[in-house]
């Protein structure tokens, strides 16, 4: 019923590490070049083992100019600490302004580099060089990922050198471009983490912040001062740091090294002097759960230094659990869905596949017919949607007790038109949508009670037809119908209170994670900063895959598709199988296995979320 599924751990391993022995692989430019006419594919890297470090050549005695840009060109895909090879092919005001950390963009393929034939003449040591390309990325100064697209057109110009005679580059745009397949061999995707509002009373809980960082250069040190200096733009007005303002790795430190306890000693400069215990231990919390991926064996503990050299804090794998919650934690005990007798039922998440069972309670019971459910992440209560989508019933998972009014009604005029399947945050705070079109709106129930506050959504342009929060509670994922398309946007959950005390909630920051697909038909989150989505890009026939919060895709063998999913779950904690609703029924995917079938009648698969 499918291939295997991509290998799941508990987290997502990101181990990075340099090749055995110092080997490195050599980009070769070619041994001559024409004068004139394009020079094409600069995406004739050879895709190298992730462990292999590739380094560039520098340009050889009177390369000619269509070499000098090839030669440059090629430089950028190498892993050179600061681009050494490719300051070589620099001169002048270029050697001076060029900032290559000021941004990466990632064409489809390599840039192609065409000679300008006006205003310019190689006789008289004067040439430029036109740059074009097709969009799909950009990663920023703050190393954050974003779609784009649009056509790709920047000059470099070229001089001849008097003293030496050599062709060198003496104008070019800031940053680095280079060709997807070269980004994804060059660049990999690392999740730092702040702290945001508590997902359990009296604990801190954390979000992730992915960032993308050059795979072979140095990423620990790269990832430290990536989280000193903060949270992304997106991210920061909904999370916070421990470190204080200005702090910094001490002066002179160039590199950092976990020794062979895996222990990383991080020296700080002054600003951190002064930090009190418990707020350096959550300081060493952030570096623990960044860089528990990170290199071959991990990092398991850190201690932090004062400017002085002596010891601030240290702080280990198993006390940074007590200092803050941080991902999925022990798990979800059970899978859920709604069976053939429209009742929500439960199976063992870790099981092999076995009869699932009614829930204990009213939402087991039967007495009200189910259409989709959501279950609170401590797995205690649950929200029911009623078959025909017009009402939202919240109730206990244990026996006895009464089902009680609904929290949530809908007056839309069909069942299409009502009620979404609900969502609980890490907050245990339940959301849900409303898709009357006369009454269109986003609710949540604080604690899953009370009176509904009415979510604004000022960027929103369509109307929702699922939502999912993530566990961290400042995320939530949303997809959007507009003109018979559907998208998966991200937003940004802002809290507040009126002047009258109320709550406020608002959902800003929406930006698309999935541009390449037409429709989107489900979703749910897959971890920190990843969702599994099933959809459809235009033309093209239904897949499922993993995407990032930010819009990017990780290498790896994709997901294979079922025929007609309708829903799909997944769980935070990567370690548990997918779920989905397909024609075949309820199926599951279990790491190492293939698709097997759990009943055949049921629908809307949920995780606790």
């Amino acid at each position: 019923m499918g291939a295997d599924r991509e290998g799941r751990g508990r987290r997502r391993r990101v181990r990075v590490a340099a090749c055995a022995g110092g080997a490195a692989v050599l980009l070769a430019g070619c041994a001559s070049m024409p004068d004139s006419g394009d020079l094409r594919g600069v995406e004739s890297t050879p895709r190298q083992d992730t462990q292999v470090r590739v380094f560039a050549l520098p340009p050889r005695d009177d390369a000619r100019p269509a070499e000098i840009v090839q030669g440059f060109l090629e430089a950028l895909t190498s892993d050179d600490t600061d681009y050494e090879t490719a300051r070589k092919y620099l001169a002048g005001q270029a050697l001076e302004d060029w900032r290559p950390s000021t941004s990466t963009t990632i064409l489809a393929e390599g840039p192609n580099a065409t000679p300008e034939s006006s205003g310019t003449r190689e006789d008289d040591g004067d040439l430029v060089y036109r740059l074009t390309g097709r969009r799909v990325a950009r990663v920023d100064a703050q190393n954050a990922y974003a779609p784009a697209d649009g056509s790709y057109s920047e000059t470099v110009h070229l001089t001849r050198l008097e003293d030496s005679k050599q062709w060198r580059i003496d104008r070019l745009p800031q940053g680095v471009v280079l060709g997807k397949s070269d980004f994804r061999r060059t660049y990999v995707s690392v999740n730092k983490y702040y702290f945001t509002s508590s997902t359990q009373p009296g604990q801190m809980g954390t979000v992730a912040d992915p960032v993308y960082v050059r795979r072979q250069v140095d990423p620990v040190t790269q990832m430290v001062r990536s989280l000193l200096k903060g949270p992304t733009r997106w991210l920061e007005p909904v999370a916070r740091t421990s470190f204080p303002p200005g702090t910094a790795l001490k002066k002179g430190v160039e590199s950092l090294t976990p020794d062979d306890q895996n222990k990383l000693t991080v020296p700080l400069n002054g600003r951190a002097d002064r930090a009190e215990l418990g707020k350096c231990r959550e300081m060493a919390a952030q570096l623990l759960f960044t860089l528990q991926d990170l290199t071959p064996t991990g990092v398991d503990e850190v201690e932090l230094q004062r400017s002085d050299g002596t010891q601030l804090c240290e702080l280990d794998e198993d006390r940074a659990g007590i200092v803050a919650a941080h991902g999925a934690g022990q798990g979800a005990d059970f899978e859920y869905f709604i069976d053939g007798d429209d009742r929500l039922v439960r199976m063992s998440s870790r099981g092999g596949v076995e009869s699932p069972e009614p829930v204990p309670g009213v939402l087991g019971a039967g007495d009200k017919s189910l259409r989709s459910a959501a279950v609170a992440r401590d797995e205690d209560r649950a929200a029911g949607v009623l078959l025909d989508g017009s009402a939202l019933y919240v109730g206990s998972l244990a026996s006895g007790g009464s089902l009680g009014d609904p929290v949530v009604l809908s007056e839309g005029s069909t069942e299409g038109d009502r009620l979404t399947t609900p969502s609980w945050d890490g907050r245990n705070d339940l959301w849900v949508a409303d898709r009357d079109p006369q009454n269109p709106r986003l609710l949540m129930l604080q604690d899953g009670a009370g009176e509904p506050v009415e979510v604004a959504t000022p960027q929103l342009d369509g109307r929702i037809e699922a939502v999912r929060v993530a566990a961290d509670g400042v995320r939530i994922a949303l997809i959007v119908e507009k003109d018979d398309k559907r998208s998966l946007l991200i937003g940004r959950i802002e809290r507040g209170d009126d002047r009258s005390g109320r709550t406020t909630v608002s959902i800003v920051g929406l930006r698309s994670v999935t541009p390449q697909l037409e429709e989107v038909r489900a979703m749910s989150w897959a971890g920190d900063s990843r969702l599994v989505v099933v959809g459809r890009e235009s033309g093209g026939v239904q897949l499922m895959r993993y995407v990032q919060v930010d819009g990017s895709t990780l290498d790896g063998p994709e997901l294979a598709a079922l025929t007609g999913v309708q829903e799909i779950a997944a769980s935070e904690d990567e370690s548990l199988p997918l779920v989905a609703h397909s024609e075949d029924g309820i199926v599951r995917l279990s790491s190492g296995s293939q698709w097997q079938q759990v009943v055949e009648k049921g629908s809307a698969p949920v995780y606790p979320g």
